[in-house]
């Protein structure tokens, strides 16, 4: 299995890690679950439904490869996908870096990385 340079574009810089196409792909699928669950609790809200909104589950995506990266959102805290942030955790046995990311740009950079190496 083949690794490639993933970069993940931050709030402020980036940070570039191996990674495989088969990974990138399970975790396409993540967020874009994610972002269906946060684009319909903000479509129920747009539409005015009264009542207490139903509690979502966090989505927690972890990888274990040369490095470990887990990425962590709580859908209940962000009002829509375009506003929503995650929480970026990548280590390896030297160094741990914890960052938030925008949602929508880390969706953008996993479909750039899997347009580069197919």
């Amino acid at each position: 299995m083949s690794t490639s340079k993933l970069t993940l574009n931050l709030v402020e810089g980036s940070i570039s890690f191996d990674f495989t196409a088969e990974a990138a792909r399970n975790l396409q699928g993540v967020i874009a679950q994610l972002m269906q669950q946060l684009k319909s609790v903000a479509a129920k809200n747009a539409a005015g439904s009264s009542g207490k909104p139903t509690p979502q589950k966090s989505t927690e995506y972890q990888y274990t490869g040369d490095v470990f990266l887990e990425i962590f959102c709580n859908p209940n805290i962000w009002p829509s996908p375009f506003a929503a942030k995650v929480l970026i955790t990548l280590r390896d046995e030297r160094i741990r870096i914890t960052t938030e990311a925008e949602l929508t740009r880390v969706y953008d950079d996993i479909n750039q990385y899997l347009e580069q190496v197919g």
